[in-house]
């Protein structure tokens, strides 16, 4: 009986506080350990195990919590949030969220309406989770955040937090990262944890737990809206209308913890009700961690710039969001060369702690927070409705799939779109085939300026300040891109202006329909001018439809078609216009009739400059040797946007495998391709391209191709430009100098060589050479450039700069660019084509699917899988 009567206090014991918090809890509210056999930070709980916690919490909350699912992964698993609030607030929540609405919209309430509705409406605290799938401490800090709230008994703080908001925990953004992570975790451990650096159990295999199934980093999509857990969360957002959003995660192992206030700079559309509110919650942790004896630090390295976070989309729509960083320990501990040890449990013990703080500190504050929400949703109307450019005006006549791509995105984020039909006037303009247009003066105002202005400026003494860094010899301090102007990336025709004549507008995005397509006598011809198009040349080619292309434009019956147009004809297709239109009926598509052969200019329908089309068959480099992050849009881009398959070959395994089954083999940015590949699998690769393959490649992958073991190549980086007329050294001796200033001594202590300095990513303009094939479709073309790699152009022998960057002057289309940089870059090749024996050789100096946001650049990687091998010998 003793023995029993000990272990039954030791359980109570147990139950009776998590194992880094004092408190006394509900046993009717399961712990972690009753449900999944492990204590709070005890264990990497798996992603299966926080849905069943979930649901056991949820079942046990006696109508205090309601977990619900917003998407589904692409392998399947279900993303959840858990609304926990008190059981008035959830069973009230539609009417919640509707007053909500009400409040945020920006002009339904104002004055003591305002102030009322404030006063009885609780706010929402948004604490997300785990978005890259190996910083493994937040997800379990979620659970026992959940369990706290849920049954902590006599705790003035959690009844303050139910009192005045409802807390919504999002556990784990990422299943299917953190699932690669644990299930590797698992397999490697042994019989006590290990914490050396690279023991196996924290030394992930290529491509690591952070990215998604699609190996993207989701802390990078927020408005691209690629990736369905993006997409399901940025709608949940945009329900909800959370005062604050908390988005956690891990950074180096051997650091502290990191919370706002934010470093510079920052987004000149962040309102200081922002900037105070970071200030508030950021005290209100620094009280807490200062209790538990936590080091941390602010205002260093994770700044407020690019709309593509967690920590910035929602504050463009008026929240306060924040990122917290935890030391990662990669596992169930990490050894630090000071001799601690820096373990799950500690690490989790954090977040639970911060966003516990986060969640007091806005119930502390509600009426602020709410209130300030409310102020900047309603000022971004007021600040922009006398603006010179007010208005967004996106032409439909040009590129008009991509052009509603972009209204739908913005539609999906919650910003309100409008349109003119066709032939309408606005803004001086006759739109012939009609325009999206998005106002400015609305509730998000702040977030549409964002994303549709050309650029986003950053602050004059900052700019001043990294400036000077570079002067010194220092690093810049920029985290991420510094352009992302959504129509630039998007290659649509776009203008700014005042007014537009309300009579004229229609809410939401135009009736897309299906044009009918018209008996033909000869064929049809499908221009080749938008994304969209080929998309529909892809799916035309699958359903077994032959074409012709041809790199010149044409004119047939007064109609000129651009190069890179395709021609079916009646001839080489049977049942050719029932197949078009039910090709249209689920694609879209352009198509127009031709009723003859006979051209008024141009190459005829039956001369050699016209080359047959054909499904491509395309292989895709994969595994270690290559950037997950570049394959993985890669990938996306190729397989989802433009409908092609791809086959994916192990970069270690391309000297075995039967290239010959595959006309184009592409390889994305690097990681030491050429020593994974090996001399084997180069030659393999060399001898296919010489049989008639056609190898493409971007960013790093040109060095490779120029390489000695490749030869396909003939580009070379360059280093950064020197400014004439220094005298070279001799022997053990250089030329005397004398240094009258600073700057002549910074100038003589610059290294004499060496890559130009770093760019962290602008958008760039570049000319297309209109005598070959792959410009097809482009007049202009821009493109993201970052990093420091510049190549010097192709020699007339050696093969074709396609794409070259635009003139120093005409250079920079958005962001910010060091001008030592602009003046080298200018007239440096973006594209370059090269025939080799039978095959073709074509090299992207930049990856033109980064993060799936440049659309422009779809239909240019189409030229390069679908139309090179037509021009391939």
């Amino acid at each position: 009986m003793r023995i029993l009567a000990t272990l039954v206090a030791s359980l109570s014991f147990a139950h009776a506080q998590l194992p880094f918090w004092e408190g006394e809890y509900d046993d009717d509210i399961p712990t972690l350990k009753e449900v999944l056999g492990h204590d709070n930070g005890e264990e990497i709980t798996t992603p299966r195990g926080i849905i069943d916690y979930m649901e056991a919490l949820e079942a046990a909350s006696d109508g205090r919590m309601k977990l619900v699912q917003y998407a589904e992964t692409w392998e399947g698993r279900p993303l959840v949030y858990g609304v926990i609030g008190s059981k008035e607030n959830i069973e009230n929540a539609e009417r919640i969220k509707a007053r909500l609405a009400e409040i945020s919209d920006g002009k339904s309430l104002g004055g003591r309406d305002l102030e009322r509705a404030i006063s009885q409406t609780p706010a929402v605290t948004w604490l997300a989770y785990g978005v890259h799938g190996n910083e493994i401490t937040g997800p379990d800090a979620g659970l026992a955040l959940a369990y706290h709230l849920l049954a902590a008994e006599d705790d003035a703080t959690v009844e303050k937090i139910f009192e005045e908001t409802i807390v919504i925990i999002d556990p784990s953004q990422n299943p299917d990262g953190r699932a690669r992570f644990t299930n590797h975790f698992a397999q490697t451990r042994g019989l006590e944890a290990q914490g050396a650096t690279y023991a196996a159990e924290r030394d992930e295999p290529w491509p690591g737990g952070r990215y998604n199934h699609m190996l993207f980093d989701m802390n990078r999509d927020w408005f691209t809206l690629s990736q369905p857990e993006t997409r399901g969360k940025v709608a949940a957002v945009v329900e909800w209308n959370p005062v604050v959003f908390v988005d956690i995660h891990e950074m180096g192992s051997s650091s502290t913890y990191y919370f706002p206030p934010a470093a510079r700079p920052f987004n000149p559309q962040l309102t200081e009700n922002t900037r105070e509110g970071q200030e508030i919650l950021g005290k209100t942790i620094a009280t807490a961690f200062d209790e538990i004896g936590q080091p941390y630090f602010t205002r260093e390295v994770y700044d407020n710039f690019y709309p593509g976070f967690g920590d910035m989309w929602p504050a463009l729509r008026g929240a306060v969001a924040m990122t917290f960083e935890q030391a990662s320990p990669r596992g169930l501990k990490y050894d630090r060369d000071n001799g601690e040890a820096l373990t799950y449990q500690k690490g989790v013990r954090n977040q639970f702690v911060s966003t516990l703080m986060t969640a007091k500190g806005i119930a502390e504050n509600k009426e602020r927070f709410l209130m300030a929400y409310a102020e900047d949703r309603a000022t971004a109307i007021d600040e922009n409705a006398n603006v010179e450019d007010r208005f967004t005006l996106i032409d439909l006549s040009m590129r008009k799939g991509q052009a509603m791509s972009l209204g739908q995105k913005l539609v999906d984020q919650g910003i309100e779109v409008q349109h003119i039909e066709a032939g309408t006037t606005a803004c001086g303009t006759e739109y012939a085939d009609g325009a999206i247009v998005v106002d400015r003066s609305q509730a998000d105002g702040r977030l549409v300026r964002t994303l549709l202005d050309r650029n986003t400026k950053l602050a004059e003494d900052y700019v001043k300040e990294q400036e000077g860094r570079r002067k010194r010899g220092l690093g810049h301090e920029l985290y991420d891109v510094t352009a992302w102007s959504m129509p630039l990336m998007e290659g649509v025709t776009f203008s700014t202006c005042g007014s537009v004549r309300s009579a004229s507008l229609e809410d939401g995005l135009p009736d897309q329909g299906r044009p009918e397509l018209v008996d033909a006598e000869f064929g049809y011809v499908l221009p080749w001018d938008d994304a969209t198009q080929a998309q529909f040349l892809i799916a035309a080619l699958k359903d077994g439809l032959r074409g012709k292309t041809t790199g010149a434009a044409f004119e047939v019956g007064g109609e000129t078609y651009g190069r890179g147009s395709v021609v079916f004809s009646h001839a080489m297709n049977e049942g050719l216009t029932g197949k078009l239109r039910a090709l249209i009926a689920e694609h879209g598509g352009k198509v127009m009739p031709l009723d003859s052969s006979w051209v008024e200019s141009g190459p005829n329908l039956g001369s050699r400059s016209f080359h047959e089309v054909s499904m491509p068959r395309v292989a895709l480099a994969w595994g270690e040797g290559v950037s997950p992050l570049s394959v993985g849009s890669t990938r996306y881009v190729i397989e989802r946007r433009l409908g092609l398959p791809v086959t994916t070959i192990r970069v270690r395994s391309m000297g075995s495998a039967d290239l010959s089954r595959y006309d184009v083999i592409l390889v994305a940015e690097t990681w030491g391709f050429t020593d994974r590949l090996g001399s084997r699998g180069a030659s393999a690769v060399k001898d296919w391209v010489s049989d008639g393959g056609v190898l493409v490649g971007f960013g790093s992958a040109l060095d490779a191709f120029s390489s000695d073991s490749f030869g396909l190549l003939a580009l070379k980086r360059e280093n950064r430009a020197k400014s004439s007329g220094s005298a070279p050294a001799s022997g053990s001796t250089v030329p005397g100098t004398e240094l009258w200033s600073e700057e002549d001594y910074r100038k003589a202590i610059a290294p004499e060589s060496g890559r130009p300095d770093r760019v962290p990513g602008v958008l760039v303009r570049a000319a297309p050479n209109k005598d070959h094939f792959m410009s097809a479709g482009y007049d202009e073309a821009v493109a993201l450039f970052r990093g420091s790699t510049i190549y010097a152009p192709l020699k007339a022998n050696q093969g074709t700069n396609v794409f070259t960057y635009k003139g120093a002057d005409e250079l920079l289309a958005s962001g910010y660019l060091w001008d030592d940089v602009r003046t080298q870059l200018a007239r440096k090749p973006y594209l370059v084509a090269t025939n080799s024996g039978d095959g073709m050789v074509i090299g992207f100096a930049q990856d033109p699917t980064t993060r799936a946001y440049l659309g422009g650049l779809d239909l240019m990687l189409a030229n390069a899988l679908v139309m090179a091998p037509a021009y391939a010998d």
